[in-house]
C-alpha cells in the first residue's frame, strides 16, 4: 500500500503497510535517521516529530494516519524560524551530552515555542514532559528554551 503525505515540505509516497509505525517508515524507508527509537511506547520522546505542527510520537503513530498530512522531522526543523532559533540556543548552551534524545527534545521545544512565544516554567515543563534525557541535561534544556524564546522576541 502506498501512503502519500508531505515530508519535510516535499510530497512523498511510501510503499508500506498502513499499520507500520511512522518511526520505521521514516528511518527504514525514507532514510531519515535523525528521529530516534527509544522505548517504542511513547514514553521517552526520542521519536518526536511534528505532525501538522504538533509534537507527535512517531513510534506509536501508524504511517497510515499521516496520509494527506504534513510531517516534519529534525532534518528539516531549522527551515523554520522557530526551529532554527531552538537549534542555535541548543548549541549556545551546549545542551547535548550523549545527544541521543536531543532530536526529540528539539522537536518538542520547537512545537512549544511555535504555540507559546514566551513560555513560563510551567509551560516548558508541560511541553517537555515525557522527553527523557538520561544524561540529565534538563537545566540546560530549559535555559536553551528561554534563550530561544528571547531571541525570537
Amino acid at each position: 500500500m502506498a501512503v502519500a503525505f508531505t515530508l519535510n515540505g516535499q510530497p512523498v509516497s511510501l510503499d508500506v503497510e498502513a499499520d507500520m509505525p511512522l518511526l520505521w517508515a521514516l528511518r527504514d524507508v525514507a532514510n531519515l535517521t535523525g528521529t530516534k527509537f527509544g522505548c517504542g511506547i511513547a514514553q521517552c520522546g526520542a521519536c518526536t516529530v511534528h505532525l501538522d505542527g504538533m509534537a507527535t510520537r512517531a513510534c506509536i503513530t501508524p504511517v497510515g494516519d499521516v496520509a494527506g498530512r504534513s510531517v516534519v522531522t529534525i532534518e528539516a526543523i531549522a527551515q523554520s524560524r522557530v526551529g532554527k532559533a531552538v537549534q542555535d540556543a541548543w548549541i549556545a548552551h551546549q545542551v547535548p551530552q550523549c545527544g541521543y534524545c536531543q532530536s526529540g527534545q528539539i522537536m518538542s521545544a520547537t512545537a512549544l515555542l511555535s504555540e507559546i512565544k514566551s513560555p513560563s516554567d510551567a509551560d516548558i515543563d508541560a511541553a517537555m514532559q515525557g522527553n527523557i534525557c538520561r544524561c540529565g541535561t534538563y537545566n540546560y534544556i530549559r535555559a536553551a528554551i528561554r534563550t530561544a524564546a528571547r531571541n525570537l522576541g
